[in-house]
């Protein structure tokens, strides 16, 4: 039986699983703080559902396939925001959720790349871009809290679009996903890929400096959100080149880079929900695991039972009712202390016959090795 991995997935304990969950709950306290309020959906969807009417997307031509035993054409989530369209029906507006939870993409794998990931989102459903500017102060807060440096892009799909069509391109579609894989791809390999669209002109135009967009009518976009973002202190880069890969955008899109890692830790932007403006950002937990330093500061204690099970419980019951963070180990001294120094407790609590004659416990500091007796 292969009880080893399969490519692409992982599994998270000790240390890292104990990051991956403070950082959860950074993130979760931080969502709840603006406003946002849970939501849970199933991995499993239909085939068709998941496709959607993006089908041509690179994110969705990766998708995990399935058949049940109905011989039904199911698939695994890629993402969550499709499922937006079922749940955020009939909801007041704005419907302001988050979502935390596993995602599958049947793609290739790098160091930074994997088959199932964990995505944090937070969407408004019904928005503007004062939303926008909110998603991103929160976005700056849940940063700074995770001890993240990192710097915002942003561009506009209308302002592109309203580009490309003064510029009398079509298949603007097809010319949008070339533009997106400038951070990818060599300018040269972009270039002659543009050439079949006679295209090619647009990398000369997406180069030139922020004032020269002034002209159009949706750098009006650009211009509210840089405005509003300044009053939160968020600071932002415009890059008239960013596309994001999914075609479902249709406004201001976002991605947050930092100098560790080569790959986006976060991204996102406007879109449509059953014809209704809304936006969105999602965090990537994997990388954001993967280059945080956050230390995980929690002070645990093992008491360690010789043959005084009643007391040793009762004792853990107590500290626990005080919010500490207690094991109860039954055995041999020796191997406990063992168990102590391989779980990192910083302290043992020895509960013998001794100890509950003279009503005193001996401790021991793990770190220093120095024991005393304490009343509990």
């Amino acid at each position: 039986m292969k009880i080893e991995k399969v490519k692409g997935f992982n599994d998270f304990t000790g240390e890292e699983a104990k990051k991956r969950t403070e950082i959860k709950k950074i993130l979760v306290e931080t969502f709840e703080k603006y406003g946002f309020e849970p939501a849970e959906t199933p991995i499993i969807e239909y085939e068709e559902f998941v496709r959607g009417e993006n089908q041509n997307d690179e994110a969705v031509s990766d998708i995990f396939k399935l058949k049940d035993k109905g011989k039904r054409n199911l698939a695994l989530r890629y993402e969550f925001t499709f499922q937006l369209k079922r749940i955020s029906k009939n909801k007041k507006l704005p419907y302001k959720r988050y979502q935390i939870g596993e995602v599958f993409r049947n793609e290739p794998t790098s160091s930074n790349r994997f088959r199932e990931f964990t995505q944090c989102d937070i969407d408004i459903i019904g928005s503007t871009i004062k939303n926008e500017a909110e998603i991103l102060a929160l976005t700056k807060e849940a940063f700074d809290k995770i001890g993240i440096k990192f710097t915002i892009y942003f561009g506009n799909r209308n302002l592109l679009n309203e580009i490309l069509d003064k510029e009398k391109i079509k298949n603007k579609e097809e010319v949008m996903r070339e533009i997106d894989k400038l951070d990818k791809l060599p300018e040269k390999v972009i270039k002659n890929n543009l050439k079949k669209y006679k295209a090619e002109k647009i990398l000369q135009i997406i180069k030139k400096p922020e004032a020269y967009f002034k002209k159009y009518k949706s750098y009006s976009e650009v211009e509210e959100l840089k405005k509003l973002c300044k009053i939160y202190g968020v600071d932002l880069t415009f890059l008239p080149s960013l596309v994001r890969g999914l075609s479902y955008y249709d406004g201001n899109v976002f991605e947050i880079k930092t100098s560790k890692l080569k790959e986006t830790i976060c991204a996102g932007g406007s879109y449509n929900v059953n014809k209704i403006q809304s936006t969105g950002i999602s965090f990537g937990l994997n990388r954001l695991s993967n280059i945080s330093k956050l230390k995980i500061k929690t002070e645990k204690t093992l008491i360690i039972s010789l043959n005084q099970d009643k007391e040793a419980i009762n004792l853990a019951q107590k500290l626990r009712n005080q919010g500490k963070v207690i094991s109860v180990f039954y055995g041999k001294p020796s191997k406990a202390l063992e168990y102590a120094n391989s779980y990192d407790f910083e302290k043992v609590i020895f509960i013998g016959k001794e100890e509950i004659k003279k009503g005193k416990f001996k401790v021991k500091n793990m770190k220093t090795g120095i024991s005393n007796y304490e009343k509990f």
